[in-house]
């Protein structure tokens, strides 16, 4: 395949080596004349393990040089990767100026071209950069994305040092397009690499990389704050930390990744408390494990302002303890929203069959007697009253039962959903899902 790569630094010329190491035919682009020199030479334009040495085999086999030719590189070429700088603006913003300066000088090509040209976004992007980029293109040469050209997000996941290694093996391939040729195009570009492929929206590619890096940034500062802790007790932060990573059912894994409303129950609340006041007593600062009920209280306030936004006054609760399978109302944050309903005069009904079995039997009484007789009295026996009787459907919890109730619920009435029972729906219509 015949690819020209715009930005020869860090991702660009790692791209550079590896795709002309599997035979294709690169183009390196960039105004520097001094990187272009350099890669014609055989040389690398950063240190790199390995790096150079495929440089020098690939120019010497004429599968890879550079230009500052933008436009013999797009003529040159099928697909033009864009790996340039994305830097930080003074506040903190991303600068796309030079991504959108390289697309304009494709656009110029591409305008008279006969042949199809696929656009593909390499570089860290917020959201809606694709689009935007699709309708500078149009603009400029009248051309229709996915019939003459398409545009994909195709974010990199390189660590500095082993950049080779993770071009050749990544966790995963994400293909972000709405154009199926280009999606063909680039799934055949990667054949070759052993890793599951995802083709979804650009959009939810382009926010990949972003969730990612502040995931990476989230887990040095925790093991950071536990170390600080441990080592103030006399306690050895990497053997706790090392112990921690070996969970691969709950620590390291997609079971606590999925976004919805706020956590709750008799462990997680009390102990994210008693960690942060140990920090307190040994004068440690801890800005993150700090966050983390503040972060909590909002979305428990996001989900009162999805219900303020109805309109409505009478709202159905499908769902009462903190989680699906179980019984307990302790620090349940479907009780804090309820209970805040009820203090601005909101008309409310309740289900939960667990809550309600537990209760009769007498497990949960004592609680629900001396915490919240005033939302028990709320609690309904049958679902179907709750649906009749409510404007507004708030799905608390998981429960199986909810994910066949939610395609019968009319569709005069609003379902918001903060657990997501149905993994196909997003919001539309009648549906609000909290985080989709």
């Amino acid at each position: 395949m015949n690819i020209s790569v715009f930005g020869l630094g860090y991702v660009g010329v790692v791209s550079c080596a590896c795709f002309s190491r599997e035979g294709h035919s690169v183009i390196g682009v960039d105004i520097d004349k001094t990187k272009v020199d350099l890669v014609n030479g055989g040389k690398s334009t950063i240190i790199e393990n390995g790096l150079e040495n495929q440089i020098t085999k690939s120019v010497n086999s004429q599968l890879l040089y550079a230009t500052q030719d933008y436009e013999e590189a797009v003529n040159g070429s099928d697909v033009s990767f864009i790996c340039v700088g994305t830097p930080s603006l003074p506040n903190g913003a991303i600068n796309l100026a030079y991504i959108y300066q390289v697309i304009k000088q494709i656009a110029t090509v591409i305008e008279n071209k006969s042949t199809f040209h696929t656009i593909v976004i390499r570089s860290t992007v917020k959201v809606g950069t694709l689009n935007i980029c699709k309708e500078i293109i149009e603009d400029i040469t009248g051309k229709v994305h996915g019939e003459h050209f398409g545009v994909v997000s195709n974010p990199e996941f390189l660590r500095e040092g082993t950049a080779m290694y993770d071009f050749i093996n990544p966790p995963y391939t994400i293909i972000g397009t709405n154009c199926l040729h280009s999606k063909k195009v680039i799934a055949q570009l990667y054949k070759s690499i052993e890793a599951p492929v995802y083709h979804i929206q650009p959009e939810e590619a382009e926010m990949i990389k972003y969730a990612n890096n502040n995931f990476h940034a989230m887990k040095i500062a925790f093991a950071n704050e536990i170390g600080n802790i441990c080592k103030e007790n006399g306690v050895d932060g990497h053997v706790v930390m090392d112990i921690v990573s070996k969970d691969t059912k709950l620590n390291l894994s997609p079971y606590y990744l999925k976004p919805g409303f706020a956590f709750g129950g008799s462990c997680l609340p009390k102990d994210v408390r008693g960690l942060t006041q140990i920090a307190k007593q040994l004068d440690l600062k801890t800005p993150l494990l700090s966050s983390l009920m503040k972060s909590n209280f909002y979305q428990i306030e996001r989900g009162l302002n999805l219900i303020y936004g109805t309109g409505k006054r009478k709202i159905g609760f499908l769902g009462f303890a903190f989680k699906s399978g179980t019984d307990d109302l302790r620090e349940s944050p479907i009780v804090d929203l309820i209970e805040t309903l009820i203090g601005k005069g909101y008309e409310l009904k309740v289900y939960d069959n667990n809550v309600h079995l537990s209760s009769l039997l007498g497990k949960n009484k004592e609680y629900v007697n001396n915490h919240i007789p005033h939302i028990y009295k709320l609690l309904k026996e049958n679902v179907t009253d709750v649906i009749e009787s409510s404007d507004v459907l708030v799905i608390g919890n998981s429960a199986a039962e909810f994910s066949e109730i939610v395609p019968t619920i009319p569709s005069n009435k609003i379902v918001i959903d903060l657990v997501r029972v149905d993994k196909n729906k997003t919001s539309k219509d009648n549906y609000i899902g909290i985080c989709w």
